[in-house]
């Protein structure tokens, strides 16, 4: 142990320029590198921090039934979409009609509480 101790030592005495050379040194005598797991820590760094910030950012409202009060869901649908009276009552009568696209969160919540309100069942994709 006693050789450890005086290897500790004198590393510790190292200035910064001569500890890097030894680093470089010891890399080319044994053929490893010094950095690869840095590199590797730091790639998957930025790959975990993307999953996190990826949150959806745009949003499809989705009408599943009009619901028992067809006639005030198709009134909310002509209010969101701006839709004639037809293309409205076809909307809601057609399971899966996308209401609204690609629209913000915000928007998208809204949308479905004022058709939700109407009796309409409706999901967000």
């Amino acid at each position: 142990m006693a050789d450890l101790e005086k290897l500790m030592d004198a590393l510790s005495e190292l200035t910064v320029l001569e500890a890097a050379e030894l680093v470089k040194l010891l890399e080319e005598k044994w053929g490893v590198s010094a950095a690869a797991p840095v590199a590797a820590a730091a790639a998957a760094a930025p790959a975990a921090e993307a999953e996190e910030v990826e949150e959806k950012s745009e949003f499809d409202v989705v009408i599943k039934s009009a619901g028992p009060k067809k006639i005030e869901t198709i009134k909310v649908i002509r209010q969101l979409t701006s839709l004639g009276l037809v293309d409205a009552k076809n909307m809601a009568e057609t399971v899966d009609s996308k209401v609204l696209e690609a629209v913000g969160k915000d928007i998208a919540q809204d949308a479905k509480e004022k058709l939700e309100a109407a009796g309409a069942e409706v999901v967000l994709e």
